[in-house]
């Protein structure tokens, strides 16, 4: 058998299973997951990374004839490129809960019984008010864990009565650990990660809606990519509704095409 090596550090053995149901997760038609499995089963070696896989699953989908598919299958990759100041990782989860009708801020400072906080994000919805953490990592093997909760628990409380929140909730662009997520459902905190809670994590808020962050975007370059986000433009779907914002850009006529048909190729639902 084949052991992998997880970003955490952890090792598993290599699944046929897994691989096929990320891709199929991600969207990619039928036809192609069985060859891109082949394509990379005839790769792998023992104590190989995952991240080495996900580059030769990449590689596959790029000598498809469907290349755009490279992107979608990078939803995870890309929550990462988010960085590596975790700014565009507040204004994406902001456009996310925005998308969940939600009215929001980011990055405000407010004064609290003790101290100064400087919150995320401040999301409002009906009767609901919550303090927002976007814990962002570079490095996908970093869990949150208790000492983050405890944390954002303490900054609610100096902050709540003040400012009417009833609910604070920490959400991070990777995993968080287990004491974390006992400790946050105790006392009554939301933790959302990649992939926790079970309905509702991360990768679900964004799928749900084809929430898909610009850093996907292989027709663009990292700097382009970071143009973008430095204007505060971090979702494809609002390219899509809005394709003058590509004007930041400055491309010429046929890239910006080309641009456009990614997105529309990535931000579509896998049955259309």
């Amino acid at each position: 058998m084949i052991n992998v090596i997880k970003a955490d550090g952890s090792v598993e053995q290599f699944s046929e299973a897994k691989v096929i149901s990320s891709i199929k997760r991600a969207g990619i038609p039928e036809v192609l997951q069985k060859r891109v499995l082949q394509s990379i089963k005839d790769k792998l070696y023992d104590d190989i990374h995952t991240y080495d896989i996900y580059g030769f699953i990449t590689d596959a989908l790029a000598q498809t004839n469907e290349p755009f598919s490279k992107a979608r299958y990078s939803l995870k990759q890309s929550i990462m490129l988010l960085g590596p100041s975790g700014f565009p990782f507040e204004d994406f989860i902001g456009r996310i809960l925005e998308e969940h009708h939600f009215q929001v801020q980011t990055r405000q400072v407010l004064n609290g019984q003790c101290v100064n906080h400087e919150v995320d994000v401040i999301a409002e919805k009906k009767d609901l008010k919550v303090l927002v953490e976007a814990k962002f990592h570079n490095n996908a093997g970093t869990r949150s864990d208790v000492r983050v909760a405890l944390y954002v628990r303490a900054r609610f409380e100096d902050l709540k009565d003040r400012y009417n929140f009833n609910e604070a909730w920490v959400v991070t662009n990777t995993k968080t650990t287990i004491d974390a997520n006992t400790y946050a459902s105790c006392s009554g905190m939301k933790m959302i990660s990649w992939n926790y809670p079970e309905k509702g994590s991360l990768r679900d808020m964004i799928e749900e809606h084809h929430l898909h962050p610009v850093t996907m975007l292989t027709t663009l370059s990292p700097k382009q990519k970071a143009q973008l986000m430095a204007h505060h433009v971090v979702m494809c779907k609002d390219i899509l509704q809005d394709e003058s914002l590509l004007d930041i850009l400055s491309l010429s006529h046929e890239e910006e095409l080309n641009t456009l048909a990614e997105i529309k190729y990535v931000v579509k639902a896998p049955h259309e």
